[in-house]
């Protein structure tokens, strides 16, 4: 587990731009339920969370489409919250940073760690505007 001042910085990254945080199990299978499109982004201490992840999801929100909810979990802080969303990224393998778009509870596109490390936030910003001009 990381400490709270080193990762408050890296939360206030995305809750600034509208993300909500989830915390427990519940609050990742409470948030999957609403109806129309959710993001999930885990969020990470890495660099490629901070130069790619992060930035990456925050300039995809610089669209006409957007998902309707936006949620982070944090990897190695929200245990329980991350394992839930994991689930429910099922068949991807667990990843952090990652980012999983879902439709009424159904997950349609997936950015795995692999997706995100060592390319440019414009490249992921992209590939995540692709999937809400489809999805949203």
């Amino acid at each position: 587990m990381y400490p709270p001042e080193l990762v408050k910085p890296m939360r206030e990254d995305l809750t600034r731009v509208g993300f909500s945080e989830l915390h427990t199990a519940n609050d990742v299978e409470d948030a999957l339920k609403k109806e129309g499109t959710t993001l999930v982004v885990v969020n990470s201490v890495c660099g490629c969370a901070a130069a790619n992840a992060r930035p990456g999801a925050t300039m995809s929100l610089e669209n006409d489409k957007r998902p309707d909810h936006l949620v982070t979990v944090f990897a190695g802080v929200d245990r329980e919250a991350v394992d839930a969303a994991r689930a429910n990224m099922v068949p991807f393998p667990p990843s952090s940073p990652s980012m999983a778009l879902f439709k009424n509870g159904e997950l349609v596109h997936m950015l795995e760690r692999h997706h995100i490390e060592g390319r440019p936030a414009a490249m992921i910003a992209e590939n995540l505007k692709g999937a809400y001009n489809e999805f949203c």
